[in-house]
């Protein structure tokens, strides 16, 4: 381990999914992280990419702590940063919207820091994820994540064969190809939705391509997490048998 050789100790951490790079440097910064079995305190510390990286148990203990929440998310309430008076999703998480029966208790620390992992737009309900943790952020929205989401979508409009083709593979955004998705007739006037990206309003757009109009869109599943029973505008904590 050299200061002028291999990669950035915080980058090697956030690539392995052990923390973000923020969280890396404060972990470092505080004497928490061992290359080798040897302690590292100085920031931009590089080390050999297959270094073996260590968390000490204190940091590993903070990490357990941090929240993930299930919210389901309604109407007229915006993901992130409030808008033209639309309220942001995290006002959402207090003790009197909590699901009844959740497994843990809110506490007020669980608010530090607790941020959307992605967006749903502000016309949409459903599944929203918001979360302390970096690691959770990194999977869901880093730029190498490929974690499905499902969507079923009401739509007005006709739909033939070619369209459904073209909805679930041939379609472009922004003038790029979007990557192959599974689209299908839930019932007569609801689609399924499986994607595996999230461009800024990407459902109702592709539809507009073929010349569908959306009245009503719900995300219902991310990665093996499910909306299930989670009633709408209450929240709950990602319990420790679920991953994503």
């Amino acid at each position: 381990m050299n200061d002028t050789q291999g990669e950035r100790i915080s980058k090697l951490m956030a690539q392995r999914g052990m923390c973000s790079r923020r969280e890396a440097d404060a972990y470092i910064e505080r004497g928490m992280v061992y290359v080798n079995g040897e302690k590292v305190t100085q920031l931009g510390t590089r080390a050999a990419p297959d270094a073996e990286i260590a968390l000490a148990t204190k940091a590993q203990n903070q990490q357990a702590a941090l929240a993930t929440i299930l919210l389901h998310k309604p109407v007229g309430v915006v993901s992130g940063q409030a808008e033209d008076g639309h309220p942001p999703a995290v006002v959402l998480v207090k003790p009197d919207t909590q699901m009844a029966g959740d497994y843990q208790r809110f506490r007020p620390q669980h608010l530090k820091g607790l941020a959307p992992a992605g967006r749903l737009d502000i016309d949409s309900t459903g599944l929203l994820i918001l979360t302390q943790d970096g690691r959770v952020a990194r999977q869901l929205i880093g730029a190498d994540s490929g974690i499905e989401k499902e969507y079923l979508v009401r739509v007005e409009g006709k739909l033939d064969e070619r369209s459904l083709a073209l909805l679930n593979h041939g379609l472009s955004l922004d003038g790029k190809p979007l990557k192959r998705a599974r689209v299908r007739w839930q019932n007569e006037d609801q689609l399924q939705f499986i994607l595996q990206e999230g461009k800024k309003r990407q459902v109702r757009r592709m539809c507009e391509l073929v010349g569908l109009r959306v009245t009503g869109l719900k995300r219902v599943r991310i990665g093996k997490v499910t909306l299930g029973d989670l009633p709408i505008g209450q929240w709950r904590f990602l319990r420790p048998d679920e991953k994503f």
